[in-house]
């Protein structure tokens, strides 16, 4: 799979075409891009997606710090997994917010040559979102492409699966919850970075864990989370937070992950890895005495190991 920033870049003759922010490739976003990539292969065509970043919210509402659930070639990935040929990740600009339906559909078609597009039941595009679905089929009459519309996807408590409810679950910790909405476990991507040693010297060495700034951390707490580094997958109990027992106004939010069973001490500094999420095990605390730190440790190792046993 290719993944593009310009839709120059792209020269098709027929393709089929889904368009959206798509963060997280959610499950809700799947049953679009399994329809689209089932539609398109079956007519031995590419699946194309177009996405964007940043979020045209961003842009359009003056959204400050915002935070996604996958970074643009984090989502490329997630798309080519389930199939997709081509994904084009557009900068979204005032600019590109000006089109109107018509300018950006007749973009589509000039570039991707699209001849059928697939889209949410909610989807809308253009300027002041006037390519409302029955508007895009009227181009498309024109134009020579068809439209599907897909269905959203809900569960019977909390309605239409979302990028923003699963941000906010995640956001409570309630990471569970969110990996039934993702299809998955949600996981972030990132480099090891040097800390303050201070793991180190209680026994329990940590490799702290830098993401991009607009990349979401799950809600502060300690977590059972699966680290994979150098090739490898290892168990791991992962702290996000402030770590008040040392700090009284710390600001910045620190990931700390203890990787279980690692052999030796390997320098690790500027490793690229994974963490992914598995489970919950308890909010951070302030402890007043460093021993009762330890003891907690020791404790959440054990319930870590519980959940990788159920896990395996």
């Amino acid at each position: 799979m290719a993944h593009y920033r310009s839709i120059d870049e792209l020269q098709l003759k027929r393709s089929w075409l889904t368009i959206g922010v798509f963060d997280g490739v959610h499950r809700g976003h799947q049953v679009i891009l399994n329809r689209l990539v089932a539609g398109a292969h079956a007519e031995g065509l590419p699946a194309v997606v177009v996405t964007f970043f940043p979020n045209p919210v961003v842009v359009l509402r003056g959204l400050v710090d915002p935070v996604y659930l996958s970074m643009p070639d984090e989502r490329a990935e997630l798309l080519a997994a389930l199939g997709v040929d081509e994904v084009v990740t557009l900068e979204f600009t005032r600019q590109l917010a000006a089109l109107t339906a018509a300018e950006f559909m007749g973009w589509m078609k000039k570039q991707l040559g699209i001849v059928h597009l697939c889209a949410g039941y909610d989807f809308a595009l253009g300027r002041g979102r006037e390519g409302t679905l029955p508007t895009l089929q009227r181009l498309g009459e024109q134009m020579g492409y068809s439209v599907s519309v897909v269905e959203p996807v809900a569960d019977p408590q909390n309605g239409a699966i979302s990028s923003s409810r699963i941000r906010d679950l995640l956001a409570r910790a309630e990471i569970r919850e969110a990996a039934e909405l993702l299809g998955r476990r949600y996981s972030v991507e990132g480099f090891i970075t040097h800390g303050d040693g201070r793991g180190h010297g209680l026994g329990f060495p940590t490799a702290n864990i830098a993401i991009p700034a607009q990349r979401l951390a799950p809600g502060h707490g300690v977590y059972a989370t699966w680290i994979t580094l150098q090739g490898q997958k290892w168990p791991a109990v992962t702290n996000i937070g402030l770590r008040p027992t040392f700090e009284n106004n710390a600001a910045q939010v620190r990931i700390e992950a203890h990787i279980l069973d690692l052999p030796g001490d390997p320098d690790l500094y500027g490793q690229p890895v994974r963490l992914e999420f598995v489970d919950y095990l308890r909010p951070e605390m302030r402890f007043a005495q460093i021993q009762e730190l330890i003891d907690q440790i020791h404790q959440d190792i054990q319930k870590s190991r519980e959940v990788f046993s159920r896990d395996s």
